[in-house]
C-alpha cells in the first residue's frame, strides 16, 4: 500500500506494537505488587478476625515480609531502568549560527512532510544519517529558553514540541560529497520518522525499551563487594527477562516507524531520491578506502588528517575516474555541493576529522607533541616518508637483537650501516638448505631477548626515541584490493538490543532504535554503518616476548623460512612494546578542558573505552615481516634511485618513480618472506637501478 493509506497502516503497526511494549511494563509491575496484594488481604483478614489462628499469623508475617522485598527490588530496578544514562552516539553538534542554510533545509523539509522538526544536528563520522533522541535527563536539562538551535521556528508550540523532538545526524561524507538536492532527498525518510515519535505511546516504549539497555549495562559493569555483585546480577536478570519479552514487538514497532517514514517521504524529491542512492553507495565505498589506507597509518604515525571529508571528495572522484561509477560526474560537479551549507565547512571538518580519529583509533581528544594534525599536502613527507623509515629503523633493531651483522657478504670495509643488503642476505634460503621447524627460529629470537633484555639498545643513534603508535602501513602500500570488512546491518535489521539482550552493552550505539531507511523498505538499501572490525591493530594481550607462537600465527608462518619466522616474531614483539608504552601517553585519555565550539560532544558519551571501532583486526606475523621489508626497499629506492613517496587516495602510501608509480612490489617481497628468494625482488631492483648495498637513512 502506498501514499497516506501506506502511512496510516505503517503508523498504526507500530502504536500496537507499542502497546504490546507497554503491556510487558505493566505485566512486570504487576507481578511485582501481587505479593503486595497478597499481604493486603492476608492483614485485612486478620484484622476483621476472618483469618484467625497461628498458622495464619506466620503465613502474615511471611507474606509480608516477601512483598517488601519484592517491593524494595521492583523499586531498585526501576529506578535504574528511569535514571541510567542511554548510550549516545558520539557526534559533532551543528549549532544554528554556523548552518543557517542547513536548519533552514531541515525545517523546510519537515513544513512539507508534516511532521515535528528535529530539535537539533549533528554530524558524524560515518555514511549514515538516522533520528537520535537525547531527552534522558542523563543527557542534560532541557532548555529553560528558546536557543538557535530550535528547528521547529518561533511560537510556543513549537518551542514545547522541540524538547522532545529527536537530533538529526548526518554523515559528514554526505555533506561534502553530494550536492544540495541529492541531501535533501536523502534526509527526507529520515526527517519523516519524527512524527511517529512524537507519538506517546511510542515515545513511551521508546523509553523503556533504552532504559532496560541501559540497565543491562550497568548490571554487566560488575562490582567489586560480593553485596553489589548480587544485586547487579539481580538488575541484569530482571533487566534481560524484560528486553526478552518485548524485543520481538520492539523491532516490529521500529520496522512500522520505518515503513510509515518512508511512505511519507515518497511525496518528497522521490525520484531524485533514486538517484541519489547511487551516490550514497559510492560514499560509503569511498570512506572506507579513505579510513583503512590513508587515516590509518598517519594515525598511527602520531598524526590525524585535518580534512578527512575534503580527502574523501577526492577519493570519491578518483575512484569515479578509474571505475567510471558515476553517469554523468562532471554535470554533477557543477551543481552546488550540501558543504555550503556550513557557514565554515573547514571548522567543521577538523572536529569531525578529530572525532573519527578518537572512534576508529582512541587518538586524544587533544592535539599535542604526539598527537598533531597533519595537511593533505604534507602527508607523503609527514606519513609515509616517516611511515617507512620508522619501519626500516624497527627492521633493523629487531636483526641487531637476533645478532645478525651489520656488514653483507662482500661488501666493503666500513660498509656497516643499514642496508637492505642485509635484509635480503638474512632471510636468503642457501640452495639445498632444508627449512628448520619454525619453533627453533621462535626460541633463538626469545633465547636472545632473555639475553640482551628487551630494552637492547640498537646502533642506530636515533633508534632510541619511542616512535609513535605503529606507524606501518596494515598492508604493503601497492596492494590494490578492497578492504574486506562485513557491512552493517541495513535498516530492516532489528535493535542489537531486541536480537541479544544478553550481549554487552555497546558504548557506540544509537540511543534511537529507529533509522528510517534512505528510500522505501522494498529497495535495495547500501551498506550503512561505521567501518570497523572488532580487534585492535595489533591486540591488546600480546606477548611482548613470545616464545611460543599462537594456533594462528603458526600456521599464518607455517610457509615462511626459520630465519623469517624468527624475524617476524621480534617484529611483532617490538611492536606490541612499542604500543604498550604509547598506550598510557594519552591513546586513552580524556579531555579536561573545553574544546572548541564545533568540537566533540565528549560530554554526551562514555570515552573511556577508545577506540569505540577499529578499523582491523590484528595484524599476522607474515603481514608485519612483509610489511616492513616493503618499507626498507622503499627507502632503498628513495635514497639510491631518487624516487619520492606520494599519496594515492585509493591505496594510501605509494611509491613515485619520475612521476609514476611503480609496478606491485608485494609478489617479489612475499618471494623473499615465503621461499627466501630474493631472485624476483633483486630483479625489480636491478630494473630500477635501486642500490641494496647502499646504507639508508632511517628515522
Amino acid at each position: 500500500m502506498t501514499g497516506i493509506g501506506g502511512v496510516e497502516m505503517g503508523a498504526q503497526a507500530a502504536r500496537s506494537r507499542a502497546l504490546a511494549v507497554l503491556r510487558v511494563r505493566s505485566r512486570a509491575l504487576a507481578v511485582a505488587l501481587l505479593p503486595a496484594a497478597a499481604a493486603v488481604i492476608l492483614l485485612v483478614g486478620g484484622s476483621t478476625g476472618h483469618l484467625a489462628g497461628g498458622g495464619w499469623d506466620v503465613l502474615r508475617w511471611v507474606v509480608s515480609v516477601l512483598a517488601l522485598c519484592v517491593l524494595l527490588a521492583a523499586a531498585g530496578v526501576a529506578l535504574v531502568v528511569a535514571r541510567s544514562r542511554p548510550a549516545v552516539t558520539p557526534t559533532v553538534t551543528v549549532a544554528e549560527e554556523s548552518a543557517p542554510d542547513l536548519y533552514r533545509m531541515v525545517r523546510d523539509l519537515a513544513d512539507r512532510l508534516d511532521v515535528p522538526a528535529p530539535s537539533a544536528i549533528a554530524l558524524t563520522p560515518d555514511c549514515d544519517s538516522w533520528l537520535e533522541d537525547r531527552t534522558h535527563p542523563a543527557h542534560g536539562p532541557p532548555p529553560a529558553e528558546k536557543h538557535h538551535d530550535d528547528l521547529a521556528g518561533p511560537g510556543g508550540p513549537a518551542h514545547r514540541r522541540s524538547a522532545t523532538a529527536p537530533v538529526l545526524v548526518i554523515g559528514s561524507p554526505f555533506l561534502w560529497w553530494m550536492r544540495v538536492g541529492e541531501l535533501r532527498a536523502v534526509l527526507a525518510p529520515v526527517v519523516a520518522g519524527t512524527g511517529p515519535s512524537a507519538h506517546p505511546d511510542i515515545a513511551a516504549a521508546r523509553r523503556f525499551i533504552r532504559g532496560l539497555d541501559a540497565a543491562v549495562a550497568v548490571a554487566s559493569a560488575g562490582r567489586r563487594d560480593p553485596l553489589s555483585r548480587v544485586a547487579c546480577a539481580g538488575l541484569g536478570w530482571a533487566s534481560r527477562l524484560l528486553l526478552r519479552s518485548c524485543r520481538g514487538h520492539a523491532a516490529e514497532m521500529e520496522r512500522g516507524v520505518a515503513t510509515a517514514a518512508a511512505e511519507r517521504a515518497q511525496a518528497v524529491d522521490y525520484g531524485l531520491r533514486i538517484v541519489a542512492q547511487e551516490q550514497v553507495g559510492l560514499a560509503y565505498a569511498g570512506w572506507d578506502r579513505l579510513l583503512t589506507r590513508v587515516a590509518l597509518p598517519a594515525w598511527r604515525m602520531g598524526r590525524w588528517p585535518s580534512r578527512l571529508d575534503v580527502g574523501v571528495v577526492a577519493a570519491l572522484t578518483e575512484l569515479s575516474r578509474r571505475d567510471r561509477l558515476a553517469e554523468g560526474f562532471a554535470s554533477r560537479l557543477g551543481e552546488r555541493p550540501a558543504c555550503d551549507l556550513l557557514e565554515e565547512p573547514g571548522v567543521m571538518d577538523e572536529a569531525v576529522s578529530l572525532l573519527a580519529a578518537r572512534l576508529f583509533h582512541g587518538g586524544p581528544a587533544e592535539t599535542g607533541a604526539d598527537w598533531s594534525p597533519v595537511g593533505w599536502e604534507e602527508y607523503p613527507e609527514e606519513v609515509v616518508d616517516r611511515t617507512w623509515r620508522t619501519d626500516a629503523a624497527r627492521l633493523h633493531r629487531v636483526l641487531d637483537t637476533l645478532g645478525v651483522r651489520r656488514a653483507a657478504e662482500g661488501a666493503a670495509p666500513g660498509t656497516d650501516g643499514p642496508t637492505l643488503a642485509r635484509v635480503l642476505d638474512h632471510l636468503t634460503t642457501p640452495d639445498g638448505a632444508s627449512t628448520a621447524p619454525l619453533t627453533a627460529g621462535i626460541d633463538a629470537h626469545a633465547a636472545t631477548e632473555t639475553e640482551n633484555g628487551p630494552g637492547t639498545p640498537s646502533a642506530d643513534p636515533d633508534a632510541s626515541r619511542p616512535p609513535a603508535d605503529d606507524p606501518g602501513p596494515s598492508r604493503p602500500p601497492y596492494d590494490d584490493s578492497d578492504a574486506s570488512r562485513p557491512p552493517a546491518d541495513g535498516p530492516d535489521a532489528s535493535h542489537p538490543v531486541y536480537d541479544d539482550p544478553d550481549a554487552p552493552h555497546p558504548p557506540y550505539g544509537d540511543s534511537d532504535a529507529s533509522r528510517p531507511p534512505v528510500d522505501d523498505p522494498d529497495a535495495p538499501q547500501p551498506p550503512y554503518g561505521g567501518p570497523g572490525a572488532p580487534q585492535s591493530p595489533y591486540g591488546d594481550h600480546a606477548t611482548l616476548v613470545p616464545t611460543t607462537p599462537d594456533e594462528d600465527d603458526e600456521d599464518d608462518l607455517a610457509d615462511t623460512t626459520a630465519r623469517g619466522a624468527a624475524l617476524a616474531a621480534g617484529l611483532t614483539a617490538q611492536l606490541a612494546r612499542e604500543e604498550a608504552e604509547a598506550r598510557p601517553a594519552g591513546a586513552h585519555a580524556l579531555s579536561s578542558a573545553p574544546g572548541p565550539a564545533a568540537g566533540p560532544d565528549a560530554a554526551l558519551w562514555d570515552d573511556r573505552a577508545l577506540p569505540l571501532l577499529p578499523l582491523q583486526p590484528p595484524r599476522t606475523g607474515r603481514e608485519i615481516l612483509t610489511a616492513h621489508i616493503t618499507a626498507m626497499v622503499c627507502c632503498a629506492a628513495m635514497d639510491t634511485a631518487g624516487a619520492a613517496p606520494a599519496l594515492d587516495w585509493l591505496d594510501g602510501p605509494s611509491l613515485l618513480f619520475d612521476g609514476a608509480r611503480t609496478a606491485d612490489l608485494a609478489p617479489s617481497v612475499l618471494s623473499l618472506v615465503e621461499a627466501g628468494d630474493p631472485g624476483p625482488l633483486r630483479a625489480w631492483m636491478a630494473e630500477l637501478g635501486i642500490r641494496p648495498e647502499k646504507p639508508v637513512r632511517l628515522v
